[in-house]
This record gives C-alpha cells, sequence and structure tokens, in this order.
C-alpha cells in the first residue's frame, strides 16, 4: 500500500473533521451568549469612487505598456531559421520548442522569467547582479520505445559556452519520465571529463546551441511582459462588468 504524504494526511483529517456535523445544543449556545436566531446580513455597497479609480489606473497602465512594448527582432528571426517549432499558449507560464530527428523527438521546456526575484535584489544590493539564467530541460525521446533522456540545464552568460547542464535523468517510460520520485542522476560535474565532453557533444548535436540559449533568455522575459499585460486586460475587462 502506498505510503500517504504527510500533507496528504493532514488534508484528509482536516476533511474528515469538517464533515463531522455540529452537536452544539441550545443550552450551550446559552452559555456562550450566542443567539440562536441569526441576524439579516446587510450587504456594504462597493464604492463606484474607488472602482471607477481602480479601472482608470489600469486602463492607463495597459496603455503605457502596450505603447513600450516591442518584441525582441532575434525572436522571430530564430523561429524563422530554426529547424525548432515553439509551443505557447496564452496564459500558461510553460513554454517549448520542439523539433523531430530521424528517430527522436527533442524537446526544450522553460518558464517565463520570474518579476520578482529576492535573491536578486539581495546580490544587486551588495553590488553582486548576477546576469539572468533560465533554467530548462532538454528532453530527448526514442519515437518507438519511449525511452529517452531528460538533460537539467541552466542558460549561462559567455560565447563558448551559453548553458550549463546539472544533471541527466534517463528514463524508460512516459510515466518514469514525468515521476518526481525517480532517480535523477548524479551531479554533471562529478562526471568523467570525457563523459561530460560526449555529453555536451551530444546535445549540440540534436542542435542545442548559444542562439537556442539566446532565444530562451529573451522568450522568458518576453512572455513574463506579455502575460503581465495580459493581467492587467483581465482585470481592466472584470472592472468594467
Amino acid at each position: 500500500m502506498t505510503a500517504l504524504s504527510s500533507s496528504l494526511r493532514v488534508a484528509l483529517a482536516l476533511r474528515g473533521s469538517l464533515r463531522k456535523p455540529c452537536t452544539l445544543g441550545a443550552t450551550a449556545l446559552q452559555r456562550t451568549g450566542l443567539s440562536m436566531t441569526a441576524s439579516p446580513v446587510v450587504p456594504r455597497a462597493i464604492s463606484t469612487a474607488a472602482s471607477a479609480k481602480l479601472l482608470k489606473v489600469v486602463q492607463a497602465e495597459v496603455k503605457h505598456e502596450q505603447e513600450q512594448y516591442e518584441q525582441i527582432k532575434d525572436i522571430k528571426n530564430f523561429l524563422k531559421n530554426s529547424p525548432f517549432k515553439l509551443i505557447d499558449k496564452d496564459g500558461d507560464v510553460n513554454m517549448a520548442l520542439e523539433r523531430e530527428t530521424e528517430d527522436k523527438t527533442v524537446r526544450i521546456e522553460w518558464q517565463l522569467a520570474s518579476p520578482f526575484d529576492p535573491e536578486a535584489v539581495d546580490d544587486a544590493e551588495g553590488g553582486e547582479a548576477d546576469p539572468q539564467t533560465t533554467e530548462m530541460a532538454v528532453i530527448v525521446e526514442d519515437k518507438k520505445t519511449g525511452a529517452g533522456l531528460t538533460f537539467y540545464c541552466s542558460t549561462q552568460t559567455g560565447e563558448d559556452h551559453r548553458y550549463i547542464i546539472g544533471m541527466v535523468k534517463t528514463f524508460d517510460t512516459a510515466g518514469e519520465k514525468e515521476s518526481e520520485t525517480s532517480y535523477n542522476g548524479p551531479d554533471f560535474e562529478d562526471l568523467d571529463d570525457k563523459l561530460q565532453e560526449s555529453f555536451d557533444e551530444y546535445l549540440a548535436d540534436l542542435g542545442m546551441s548559444s542562439e537556442v540559449c539566446d532565444f530562451v533568455d529573451a522568450m522568458a522575459m518576453d512572455k513574463e511582459q506579455r502575460e503581465y499585460v495580459r493581467w492587467l486586460k483581465s482585470v481592466q475587462k472584470f472592472m468594467e462588468c
């Protein structure tokens, strides 16, 4: 039998307690000073002035952001000249680049850039601000068997090598690929130098390059900005109802 996680046990226990009927009688209510007759709830009117102010400010912010936004030209240029296809859906923080070789599917997954990073703020205050890096997973899957490798990577600054590998996970099934408890592999730096070099060359052969990393970093920032504007428009639409 699969063991329940501590959070799940707490949730189940809480759900059980919420289902228990209330047994507080009239005498007990009298002792607590509570009245058995419920007082009518008078709804508070929403301030029209506050609503109008919020709507006006949001509308101004939407206008400002739309006027300032301009997508980086390198994003479009990359997609025109790359074998990768971009997968990007409005409202979804995840993005992916995908391509197919003769017998493999290669998928690079990452998320939009965080609009606020406390660690980055602390570094900046200390004069040690780090350039943007983006966490990404490069998944290589065999079309026939479904087995494959997942490279956990991160972009880095530099012209020669724009990404570093943290770990390399192996999987034989779709379930194992998505499992959060399966072994993710050893620290990449602990591997033999020749093995590290071979993995790097393998990824390069599949299309990983400085151009891909530049695109991933740029799209992470671009996506965050587009989702912010989308969020503003959602607030505006709600306030206009």
